[in-house]
């Protein structure tokens, strides 16, 4: 399994998502494991779906964030510009 810093996959996010076609990609943050990338193909393997197109396009909707729900707390000590 291929390990970046959270650091590096900001850098190259593109060589993050290359990595993940070969194997799954484990990113750090501060030394310890917080995610994990991997292609939509491992992730159906994993998960046991199928690529039927009939369950694809009876997928829910896609869910919106806010950006608050998107924070990984490198940003938290900024103070909030309004």
């Amino acid at each position: 399994m291929k390990l970046l810093t959270s650091r590096e996959f900001n850098r190259d996010v593109s060589l993050a998502k290359r990595a993940a076609h070969v194997e799954p990609v484990l990113i750090t943050d501060r030394g310890q494991p917080t995610h994990v990338l991997m292609s939509i193909a491992d992730f159906r393997r994993f998960t046991g779906e199928s690529e039927n197109i009939l369950e694809i396009l009876a997928m829910p909707e896609p869910v919106e964030l806010e950006s608050d729900d998107l924070s990984d707390g490198a940003w938290d000590h900024r103070e909030r510009i309004e």
